[in-house]
């Protein structure tokens, strides 16, 4: 989770993101910022997100979108 974090971070360090649940729903990422951290997750976790993932619960929380990495590792 914590790698997550510093990628989250690393867009924008302003954010709470341990405790923010609706970063989509209050316009907090935008869709560049979903495509940096789609990338960004298949660098670190070597996990791609398929476009049938990038859905606004997968992204409203930093919680949410560790749910979905550790999904997608486990169907690997």
């Amino acid at each position: 989770m914590q790698e997550l974090l510093e990628i989250l971070r690393g867009l924008h360090p302003d954010v709470d993101f341990e405790n923010c649940k609706t970063l989509i729903d209050d316009k907090v990422l935008d869709s560049f910022d979903i495509i940096s951290i789609v990338s960004e997750i298949y660098e670190e976790f070597d996990v791609t997100i398929s476009a049938e993932y990038i859905k606004p619960e997968n992204f409203n929380s930093a919680e949410a979108l560790y749910s979905l990495i550790r999904k997608l590792e486990d169907e690997e």
